[in-house]
């Protein structure tokens, strides 16, 4: 997030009369730019410029030696008088007494003090106070406690007549021209503001005080002086082989998706610079105002310029430096040391500026776009200074800055646009600096490669911003607004070519034009309307479902969790997905936020334990989580259609054509279970999760949902093989899988053991119960009929098929029918068990008499006979 001092931004814009640090953020948040925050005019009270008359050593009880000092404060001093006694007198002159523990600094030295009823940086308030057997009125100040810098090893030493201390601000003032008791803010440049502003990723030439400014004048109307209109002097030379300017060859001969690394290369020689110059106190200040360390002046010139225009720079000792310069690709597993001593593997997608040193484009001297190399940067002894301005392919720096975690000040930049026309323009801006600063004398001629492409037109109805933000603008509205960004606007009656200026390469299409009407006509303006519900409408039915999904499952004991659906290439094979399972078919993400999770989950499971295992991991011993989300995979992916949307809509073939190329991603809802349902208590032990909860959660989710399924056994990783359940629709579409999970799923995750868990899918269910009207059931006053049953069957047969026949056999009469109790044991014999279903009978308009509750009975005893071999105990 760049920082923008006032003062600086003042040279380019005029600030609106009486407008204050939070008056300026106000005005570019109109137009998009966010305030992060405001740095500096911390201070309040007296900070002023003291003179140090005497200095006394003292040991203290505590072992530290101290020094009480005498300053003079000029206008604060208090009166002469007796006490200390400097020089062997009497009495000691107007001045402060003051302790201060830095030695940094001896009698006769210009420091800054800050005194009783002045304000630090925290808060911290100053005030007179007894300390070391003195009274200290006051306090003398390091960088670090005015918030300038780190450095609290010792004090600010404004100037040092004796030459013997090591100044904090070297050359800022002279002796002469300090005044005891003057102010200190404006000469330490406490009295400026900096805003810190956060700028989004298409708005990369807001990241300098040229963009900022421009944004403010759009904002408040105020003149804009660009600071980049200066005239680039010199011979300017597309080819520097043959002649006297330095030769640079572009060699990217294998493009990255059909982009050209770099584009344009400018470059000049400085030559007979003083390396030994001081860059200047304004400089420096501004620097470390905008958050960069002052180094040396050609480093800094280059930060300045870049701060100033947005345009990296990077300089090179020329003497290092063997020509030609050559712009191409890395080779696999080539090296290059960069400036911070790094000695870094290069892939064959990062560019490289190479020099000739041993063959062409042989030696890599910088990772173009992100950070120069060690070999060739300017030092103490650099005279002869080469300077380049390069334009880079963003897409290209941005992945190499992240491959090689190296985000630099340049990459920022480079990687959301730069200015394509800046190049020269900022060689000339620094260059002119430098010699105004170090001497030396500028080449006549620079050499320019450029093969920039113009900014493409953009067709748009003149119209189409009203279509789109919903506010009426007018035609001269919109064109005002485009030519005050930049764009130069041609206008045939209602039909508008637009062409972006070279530093807006965010403008590619009509809606990012539209973006730019709204923005400069004001969010602020942007009427507040909530929209109206036409009559009738209200939540989907898929809508519905999942909300009643939601909140059963919430009722249920469980809680909703929200995760990433990135997982890791060894998740599947840790949940023992077989290689066969279209759970197997995973999308690859081409750019993932993590390289350790490149894929997208095919179950929802697969994340669902990571929520399980933190809160484990935090102590918790139960743990009962759910999530509905998506799970994805790759068989449906296709090609995406080409969407012509210049009228501001999309027809409904182009929507479908979007659908069929994305990933089969239908909603889910997953729950994992660990630990006890029921915690232990005075009144009972604990009951932990089990199976069968498993089971009746996935009953709640198709009962929200309205859906008739048919459960059956089944294995299917990562469940137990026999302590679980399938469910099906009836049409035979698979809906999901509940149980306990595999004792080695388990151990390989780190579960507790006998973890439960389900999945269901719910857009099947969601899909067969559209249009289904929920008809209520009327309370029937008649009286129940109640039968148990217990019938023996062989041991495979399952207690669900026996139900369902039971209640087909029973017919509308049957009102439930439930297995209460399962045995195996001698008395029913080998393979063989014992079901007990209880079924509730009831007749909607009359009691049922004795013969049909006889009926219903011997139908379905003999329904159970026919389809199981069932004999009735």
């Amino acid at each position: 997030m760049p920082k923008i001092p006032l003062k600086w931004l003042e040279e380019s814009v005029d600030l609106v009369p009486g407008h204050s640090a939070e008056d300026v953020a106000a005005a570019l948040a109109k137009v998009g730019l966010e305030e992060e925050g405001i740095e500096g005019g911390g201070i309040t009270g007296p900070l002023v410029v003291g003179r140090v008359l005497s200095l006394v050593k003292e040991e203290a009880s505590n072992g530290k030696t101290i020094n009480y000092c005498r300053v003079d404060v000029g206008e604060h001093n208090d009166p002469a008088g007796p006490g200390h006694k400097p020089d062997n007198k009497d009495e000691y002159p107007a001045s402060k007494g003051i302790v201060c523990g830095a030695h940094n600094f001896v009698e006769g030295d210009w420091v800054v003090c800050i005194l009783p009823g002045g304000v630090l940086p925290g808060p911290f308030p100053i005030g007179g106070r007894k300390t070391y057997g003195h009274w200290s009125d006051g306090m003398i100040c390091s960088s670090k406690e005015l918030g300038l810098g780190d450095d609290h090893d010792g004090i600010i030493v404004l100037s040092s007549p004796s030459g013997q201390s090591v100044e904090t601000f070297p050359g800022l003032v002279t002796a002469d021209a300090l005044v005891p008791g003057a102010s200190a803010l404006g000469l330490l440049g406490l009295d400026e503001q900096t805003l810190e502003i956060n700028v989004t990723p298409d708005r990369g030439y807001s990241f300098s005080v040229r963009g900022v400014a421009r944004e403010y004048s759009h904002a408040t109307g105020q003149p804009f002086r660009d600071p980049a209109a200066i005239e680039v002097t010199g011979t300017r030379v597309a080819d520097g082989f043959g002649s006297d300017a330095f030769a640079v060859e572009i060699a990217d001969q294998a493009p990255v998706r059909g982009r050209v690394g770099c584009d344009r290369f400018a470059a000049r020689v400085l030559r007979g610079f003083n390396p030994a110059a001081p860059s200047p106190a304004w400089m420096k200040r501004r620097l470390e105002q905008s958050g960069m360390r002052p180094i040396s002046l050609a480093v800094d010139v280059t930060n300045y310029v870049m701060l100033e225009t947005g345009h990296p720079l990077h300089a090179y000792d020329l003497d290092k430096v063997v020509e030609p310069i050559v712009v191409r690709r890395a080779v696999k597993g080539e090296q290059l040391e960069t400036l911070d001593d790094v000695v870094r593997t290069l892939d064959p997608e990062d560019l490289l500026v190479c020099d000739s040193a041993g063959g062409e484009g042989f030696r890599p001297i910088g990772l173009g776009g992100v950070m120069g190399g060690a070999a060739t940067e300017v030092s103490a002894s650099t005279t002869d200074i080469l300077l380049e301005a390069a334009h880079w392919d963003p897409i290209t720096i941005a992945r190499t800055a992240r491959r090689h975690k190296l985000g630099s000040e340049a990459s920022r930049r480079y990687e959301r646009g730069v200015d394509t026309a800046l190049a020269p323009v900022a060689i000339e801006r620094a260059l002119r600096l430098m010699q105004e600063h170090g001497g030396g004398q500028l080449d006549e001629v620079w050499l320019d490669l450029d093969n920039t492409v113009a900014p493409a037109q953009i067709a748009m109805d003149v119209s189409y911003p009203s279509t789109i933000v919903g506010v009426e603008y007018s035609a001269d509205a919109v064109v005002a607004a485009l030519e005050t960004v930049g764009c130069v606007v041609d206008r045939d009656a209602e039909s508008l070519l637009v062409t972006p200026p070279t530093w807006r390469p965010d403008l590619e299409e009509a809606i990012n034009l539209v973006e730019e009407v709204a923005r400069l006509q004001g969010y602020d303006d942007l009427p507040s309307v909530l929209p109206v519900a036409p009559p009738g409408r209200g939540l989907t039915h898929s809508q519905r479902v999942r909300r009643a999904v939601a909140r059963t499952l919430a009722e249920s004991g469980l809680t909703e969790v929200l995760t990433y659906p990135f997982i890791s290439e060894e998740r599947l094979d840790e949940l023992g997905i077989p290689m066969e399972d279209p759970r197997r078919d995973v999308v690859r993400l081409a750019n993932p936020l993590s390289a350790e999770q490149p894929l997208m989950r095919t179950t929802m499971l697969a994340t669902l334990v990571d929520a399980v295992k933190v809160n484990l991991g935090r102590g918790e011993q139960d743990v009962a989580v759910y999530e509905l989300g998506r799970a994805y995979q790759s068989k449906h992916i296709g090609q995406l259609p080409t969407v012509d949307n210049t009228d501001g809509g999309i027809r409904p073939e182009e929507v479908e054509a979007l659908n069929e190329a994305l990933p089969g991603q239908p909603r889910r809802v997953a729950g994992i279970m660990a630990g006890n349902r029921v915690r232990a208590g005075w009144n009972g032990h604990a009951t932990a999760w089990g199976w069968a909860d498993a089971l009746a959660a996935v009953e709640r989710v198709v009962a929200a949902a309205g859906a008739d399924v048919v459960v059956t056994q089944g294995a299917r990783m990562p469940w137990h093989p026999g302590r679980g359940a399938t469910y099906w629709l009836e049409s035979g579409h698979f809906v999901g899988h509940a149980g306990e999970l595999h004792p080695k799923v388990c151990e390989t995750l780190g579960l507790p053991a006998r973890s439960v868990a389900f999945e269901v899918v719910l857009d099947p269910m969601i899909i067969s119960t559209e249009g289904r009207i929920q008809e209520a059931v009327p309370v029937s006053q008649q009286v129940l009929a109640k039968e148990d049953f217990a019938f023996v069957v062989a041991d495979d047969v399952a207690a669900g098929d026996l139900v369902r026949a039971v209640r087909s056999a029973g017919g509308e009469v049957v009102q439930d029918a439930r297995v209460f109790d399962v045995y195996q044991g001698e008395q029913v014999g080998e393979g063989k068990k014992s079901l007990a279903v209880n079924v509730v009978m009831r007749a909607s308009d009359h009691t049922l008499s004795a013969d049909e509750v006889l009926a219903v009975r011997e139908a379905i005893i003999g329904a159970a006979e026919q389809e199981f071999a069932a004999v009735l105990r």
